[in-house]
């Protein structure tokens, strides 16, 4: 079994909530290999070894990045220069449609501001043929740059341990 993280993160944020669901992921199944990868890294044909995918990445502008709000990002102080974001990884991958896929985001929680990259990128990798592609959870920052806010680490980090104990997403795999 092995399960891959892409990501997309411009302050840091979404990076180090990859990595705490990486850690709950290795505690939450007994023989997973778990890789993190940038989007901008990531392969376009997923390997047939990868038994689960995990998409996250900021929501801005209601959405996934663009172009455009990656700039804007970079413009207050963003510390990491993303040329290729989840959205154009997500319309470039070769689907798999029976792989299953999660989606996370991280944000600044606004009252009755709606909007959510995870919930715009699990409706594009279904789009694009990822049949089995969900929404997953959403991650807060106090602001735009961060910090994350206390407790969210231990939540991706707990997040990740339950979906390594998902027999949905891991068939034919003892979980613990």
């Amino acid at each position: 079994m092995k399960t891959l993280i892409v990501h997309e993160s411009l302050f840091g944020n979404t990076k180090a909530v990859a990595d705490a669901i990486k850690r709950g992921l290795v505690r939450g199944t007994e023989s997973d290999e778990v890789g993190t990868m940038r989007s901008d890294e990531a392969p376009g044909v997923i390997p047939e070894d990868v038994s689960l995918l995990i998409v996250g990445g900021p929501t801005h502008a209601f959405s996934m990045t663009r172009e455009s709000t990656r700039k804007d990002a970079e413009t207050k102080g963003a510390n990491e220069h993303v040329r290729l974001g989840i959205r154009e990884w997500i319309d470039a991958v070769v689907p798999r449609p029976e792989l299953p896929v999660i989606t996370f985001d991280t944000r600044v929680k606004v009252k009755l501001l709606p909007g959510s990259a995870a919930k715009s990128a699990a409706k594009a990798l279904h789009a694009r043929g990822f049949r089995r592609a969900e929404q997953g959870e959403t991650f807060w920052v106090e602001d735009t740059d961060g910090p994350l806010k206390d407790g969210e680490l231990a939540r991706a980090e707990e997040w990740g341990y339950e979906l390594g104990s998902r027999a949905d997403l891991h068939p034919g795999a003892a979980a613990r």
